[in-house]
């Protein structure tokens, strides 16, 4: 049995699907109600197994609350998928110097002790179950430096060093963890942020043609989660389309298989293309 946090929408709610599919039977847990029903009634009709509950991970009573009535309705909790993120406040979260503190103490408390206080709640049910696996969502901004985004990127990196704490602690008793950093990964959410050009942009940094689905982070979550994994742990997984293997040089530059036009190296210094 699975717990999906921000299952709703977007990366999570592909996770639920994936789970589902593949026979597991899944609590969607979103800050959307609504949402987390419409999650559940896709699996339904897929002949599938799930359970939708509205709550907020930053609240540790509703994370008790979430895992006890995981455990209640499906007898026990194997496998934790930590998606759930404060998505709402990257348009406030700012430079250092411009940031709102109130905007990096909400951010932490979601991202990072919401994953915390999951953890928490899993861990001894997955002990008493003799193991299981977690998948905590992080992300390349939790990898690289941006212009921006301070608080969601620096509480990805603290995401990624607690999942290779908790592989360390709890490898013992056959528990896995692993974290997953997606990059850009168009889901309707931040389609509907991203104007054409920005776009057209960030897809030029891309080593393969294309911007990732939110299906593509659930087929390797699934993976992390099944057996095939199983001598895998401590990891963070990059699923970004090659965005962070190159040299910041390469959308500029060009390579031998695309090459650019005269100037355009110039042009592209200079901004964004439309």
């Amino acid at each position: 049995m699975a717990v999906v946090t921000g299952a709703g929408a977007g990366i999570g709610k592909a996770c639920a699907l994936a789970i589902a599919r593949e026979g597991g039977r899944v609590v969607v847990a979103d800050i959307d109600g609504s949402a987390a029903v419409a999650c559940t009634a896709q699996i339904a009709a897929e002949a599938g197994h799930a359970l939708a509950l509205a709550m907020d991970i930053a609240d540790a009573q509703a994370v008790a609350a979430l895992f006890e009535t995981a455990e209640r309705h499906f007898g026990g909790v194997d496998l934790l998928v930590n998606n759930a993120s404060a998505m709402h406040l990257t348009p406030r979260d700012r430079t250092i110097l411009d940031l709102d503190l109130a905007v990096w103490d909400q951010t932490m408390a979601t991202n990072l002790r919401g994953t915390l206080l999951c953890c928490r709640q899993a861990i001894p049910r997955m002990i008493a179950r003799g193991g299981g696996a977690i998948v905590n969502m992080s992300s390349c901004q939790g990898l690289s430096g941006d212009t921006a985004q301070t608080s969601y990127a620096a509480s990805k990196a603290a995401m990624n060093m607690l999942s290779a704490s908790l592989a360390t602690q709890y490898g013992h008793a056959q528990i896995r963890c692993n974290a997953v950093a997606p990059g850009l990964i168009m889901t309707e959410r931040l389609l509907a942020k991203l104007d054409e050009c920005m776009q057209r942009h960030l897809s030029r940094h891309q080593l393969l043609q294309r911007v990732g689905r939110p299906e593509d982070v659930a087929a390797l979550v699934a993976f992390l989660l099944s057996d095939d994994a199983a001598f895998i742990t401590g990891q963070v997984l990059c699923i970004d389309g090659g965005m962070l293997a190159h040299v910041p040089t390469y959308a500029d530059g060009g390579n031998s298989r695309a090459a650019r036009p005269a100037g355009d190296t110039a042009k592209a210094a200079a901004g964004p293309r439309c």
